[in-house]
């Protein structure tokens, strides 16, 4: 496997964000059933897509991975509706990747909290991330947690925050 087969960035063309919308809908209404027919909602008009690439896949089958962050308020970050496509789960390295440019791009947007909304089962995955869980709740009837990252473990980086809405409203 090459060493930088895969790549973790805001999805911005059409086609990532076909792919980034299809593998959500895949995951969390197909697979998971916690939506009836699609997960979309209003946050997603406010949300950064970021998108896990294949490089060595074909284009329609290159996102293999997804988040999204946005901020609540000033420099109050949150992620969500993580997923990583079932053939890629045992990589090892999307859910993490996905998570470190999730919270590095909030921190270099001027992020001084992140948080997500974590299901029972990831918990453990996220702790040995740096993560920490603050309470625990249901959601869409299921077990989760609310966790907060420590920032000092995902440093700022240099990516200059896009200009939103972007192309979100006509892919959906």
């Amino acid at each position: 496997m090459a060493l930088h087969r895969y790549s973790f960035e805001l999805a911005k063309s059409s086609d990532d964000l076909k792919g980034y919308f299809s593998l959500r809908q895949a995951i969390f209404c197909e697979e998971q059933g916690l939506f009836d027919q699609n997960d979309a909602d209003t946050l997603d008009g406010v949300a950064y897509p970021i998108v896990a690439l294949d490089c060595d896949a074909s284009p329609e089958h290159r996102v293999v991975g997804v988040v999204r962050i946005y901020e609540k308020s000033p420099r109050l970050w949150y992620g969500g509706r993580l997923g990583v496509h079932p053939n890629y789960r045992r990589v090892g390295r999307i859910g993490k990747g996905l998570i470190y440019k999730a919270v590095t791009t909030a921190n270099t947007w001027g992020c001084d909290r992140f948080l997500a909304t974590v299901q029972e089962q990831n918990v453990r995955f996220f702790q040995r991330l740096h993560w920490d869980s603050l309470e625990e709740m249901l959601l869409c009837d299921r077990p989760h947690h609310l966790m907060e990252a420590d920032l000092a473990h995902y440093p700022p980086g240099s990516e200059a925050r896009p200009v939103l809405p972007w192309e979100v409203q006509q892919v959906s």
